[in-house]
């Protein structure tokens, strides 16, 4: 599996140019791709990076690839980040690493977002992947009422559990928040469940994300498969 994923970040690679403005992802997938764009760099490739976490930011450095924040450039040219699962259109559901606000943040910024993941990842409905829903600690019982109401408005259900860390203790994300995790099965209609999502006081982000990757980049047993958003 970890050779599928370098494959599918080699492909991005393809597509990045010297001088460009990158987003780079967060994950075991993207980790790849922030392994093989150090490599470039070293060989003379001229890139200017914004890391979407405390991870990656740590990776790059260590890789030799230049680094920048948002507040110091406008836009950038290219996202390449991994996904928790992938739909024929291009939505998404992320979060499974934590690091979910920001690579919204840093997507949204991008003139394109490029997808890679081993083939597992690609379903038909999204919702077999837990649904991770950034939350404020303070109130949190009325937040997760809220998000119960946006399920049942969307037809969906199923059970809401605060992600620990590997220590036992509530997972708290960079920006210092909580993180709801929801199994729900199906999402038949995730654009709208996104939109109801995001206008719960309390709510700072949820894991759907919609109509920002262009293209996925899907390695598998039988090779890469290159899907594009119509």
């Amino acid at each position: 599996m970890d050779a599928l994923k370098r494959q599918a970040a080699a492909r991005a690679l393809e597509h990045v140019q010297d001088g460009m403005k990158l987003g780079l992802g967060t994950g075991s997938t993207a980790k790849h791709f922030v392994d093989l764009l150090g490599e470039k760099v070293a060989k003379g490739m001229r890139v200017i990076c914004v890391p979407t976490s405390e991870a990656t930011r740590a990776q790059a450095q260590a890789c030799g690839v230049p680094l920048t924040t948002l507040d110091e450039i406008d836009h950038l040219d290219l996202t390449v980040d991994g996904a928790d699962e992938c739909d024929g259109a291009l939505n998404l559901i992320k979060g499974g690493g934590g690091a979910l606000l920001r690579e919204k943040i840093v997507a949204a910024a991008s003139d394109r977002m490029i997808v890679i993941a081993d083939d597992s990842k690609w379903v038909d409905v999204l919702g077999r992947f837990p649904l991770p829903v950034e939350v404020i600690p303070f109130g949190l019982a009325a937040t997760q009422r809220a998000i119960m109401s946006a399920f049942a408005q969307s037809g969906v259900s199923g059970q809401m559990e605060v992600r620990k860390a590997k220590d036992g203790h509530v997972f708290v994300t960079d920006g210092g928040h909580w993180i709801v995790d929801a199994h729900l099965g199906k999402i038949p209609d995730a654009p709208r469940l996104a939109g109801l999502l995001s206008v719960i006081p309390g709510v700072v982000e949820h894991g759907l994300f919609i109509g920002l990757a262009r293209t996925a980049v899907l390695a598998g047993a039988q090779g890469i498969r290159v899907v594009e958003r119509r």
